[in-house]
This record gives C-alpha cells, structure tokens and sequence, in this order.
C-alpha cells in the first residue's frame, strides 16, 4: 500500500499556514511560529502540535492545497507514539470494533444503503424516502476513520481495504449493484478522501446520503410540507473531508423549509461536539465545547439541532433536549417534511 500522498514543497512555499493558523484550539504567536512547528511535522520531529492536537480534522479543510495535513499529523504522532487517548482506551476499541468475521452473503437491490457499524439506526432507513432500499451494517464493513482520533493509521491501512472487499464479495459484487449509499458521514469520507490518500482503490461508486436525499426530495416534491423551523447542525469531524457535501445540505433544507440559522461555530468555524476530547479524557475541554456549541444554538433561537453522526448526537443529544432544543437526524428531519 502507498504511503499518504503528501508534498513537502508545497508545505514549504506556503505563506499563509492556513491548516495550523486557522485551528481553533492551539494558539501561535504568528505565522513564523505555525510555519515552524510545521516543517517539524512534515521531517518527522516532536512538534507541540503533535501533543495539542484534538485531531477534529479540521485542518485538512483548511489546506488549500489539498495537501492532506491532517493524515500526516496523525502518522507522525504514531510514528513518534504520541497517542491522544489513553492506551487501555485504544486497545479495547480496537478489540470491540474489529471485524468479527460474522458477515454471510447477502442479495441486495439499489438503493443499498451502508449503515457502518451502527444497527441501531437501521430503522432510520423507512418510508418513501428510502422506498425499496437494502440496508447492509456491521462491524465487517466499518470504515475505521475513527482511528484518526486515536493515532491509529495503521488501523486504517490494515482495516479498510479488507471492508472493501466485504462490502463487494458478500454484497455488491453478485448483486450487480455498483453503487452504495453511505449514512454515516465518516464512510463516504472514508472512500472518497481517505482512500485516494493512501492508494487504497473504491472498486463501487459511494453515494453521501446529503446526495441521496438531495435527489430524492425532487423525485418527491409534491410531498414536501415546508416545516418553517430554524435549525443548527452540528458539523461532524468528518464532514471536514469532504465540505463540498456541505453546500448539499443547504440546498435539502430549503427544500423542506428549513433555515439554517447563520451561527458562531457553523460551515468553517464549526467545532468538535466534545466527544472526541472526552475519549481523549481531556475533560475540562469537552465541557467548554459542549457548552459553547449549546449557547450558540440558544442565542440564535434554533428550534431543532440535527446530526449526521450518531457519536455526535450521543454526546450532545441530551443536553440540547435539556436546553429545549429537539435534537435530530437530518434523514428523520426530511421525513417529517414528507409527512412520515
């Protein structure tokens, strides 16, 4: 397998430092001083990033470049053993989420729609939405990105290529279905960035779920009941990856008649939902975004909070249900502008 596509040259003829200097939770006296710690980076040497970091993926947006920043990051803080969890945390995970060898053959019709490694949403997929679709889930097909919490690249080298191939032999290949829709975020990010990045080949076309539904609400339209709410989204991690699937969402909530009120910590400035720095057992931090994202969604009277990640929603679905705010999937919000 290739090593991550990464230029040094480009890192060093940048003047701005865009994915160090934009991050919002480590501070640099100015550019001279990103620019430094970067170039540590990039020749594999300690660098206070490296420790700071709350890997929430945010500056692989930021690079114009395309140059995958974050990808190296979290290679050199494994190279160097600068894991952001603790070890017991990240040795049970990787037992817990590893493949468990459980997955049988299976005919499957399009839509397929890949629910990871979350059954308990598998009931999410209903309705004239999702008419007709097959539903694939489990731990046999889990796209393993977490690991970019954990420092674990590895993980992800070893895991994904052989998802992939259970993904095809068990359900696509014989099937004839050449396609795939991904509910969880982290998956298409998975196929579509992470994927390209190391060399790793997607043999199917993997569909967002904005994209999906996107598409579907015009096969529908004549359903549609505007729901004439105002609402905040809580911008997963992932999304980082592949932000041109952003603008998607804007066009499904106009669609239903949903505003997404403009808001602090949104699209660019968004921040972690707390949960990954309470995995990393910096809890003092998870706190201060929990609360930050909580006040943000109240000052600008949004009425629902959506979620296109099931980790985010677990961390921050009670405490915006105790602020008075409905927190929701995004797929369950276009439903109830179906009427379902």
């Amino acid at each position: 397998m290739e090593e991550i596509k990464f230029d040094p040259e480009i890192c060093n003829q940048c003047e701005t430092v865009d994915c160090l200097m934009k991050c919002q939770y480590i501070d640099f006296a100015d550019v001279a001083e990103a620019k430094t710690e970067k170039l540590k980076i990039n020749a594999g040497e300690h660098s206070r990033v490296l420790d700071e970091c709350l890997t929430c993926y945010a500056c692989q947006e930021y690079c114009p470049y395309d140059n995958n920043p974050f990808y190296l990051l979290v290679e050199r803080q494994e190279q160097l053993g600068l894991l952001p969890a603790p070890t017991p945390i990240v040795t049970e995970q990787l037992k817990m989420m590893g493949p468990k060898g459980r997955i049988q053959n299976e005919a499957v019709s399009p839509p397929v729609v890949n629910m990871c490694a979350f059954p308990m949403l598998t009931g999410c997929v209903r309705g004239k939405l999702f008419e007709g679709a097959s539903v694939i889930v489990g731990t046999d097909i889990f796209c393993n990105i977490m690991w970019l919490h954990f420092a674990k690249n590895s993980t992800i080298k070893e895991r994904v290529p052989q998802m992939i191939d259970n993904i095809m032999n068990y359900y696509l290949k014989d099937s004839g279905v050449e396609e795939m829709i991904c509910f969880h975020d982290e998956c298409y990010g998975t196929y579509t960035s992470v994927a390209p990045a190391y060399g790793i080949e997607v043999p199917f076309k993997p569909v967002h779920l904005f994209d999906y539904i996107n598409h579907r609400l015009d096969e529908l339209a004549d359903l549609i009941t505007p729901l004439n709410v105002k609402i905040a989204y809580q911008r997963p991690c992932s999304n980082r990856l592949i932000p041109q699937t952003d603008l998607v969402l804007d066009e499904i909530l106009k669609k239903i008649g949903a505003e997404r009120v403009p808001r602090t910590y949104d699209r660019e400035t968004a921040l972690c939902c707390g949960g990954v720095p309470r995995a990393h057992q910096r809890d003092n931090l998870a706190d201060e975004l929990v609360e930050k994202n909580i006040n943000d969604m109240l000052d600008v009277g949004a009425t629902y909070c959506i979620f296109n990640c099931p980790f985010c929603m677990a961390t921050l679905g009670q405490e915006v249900a105790e602020n008075g705010i409905m927190p929701i999937l995004i797929s369950d919000l276009v439903q109830m502008a179906l009427g379902e």
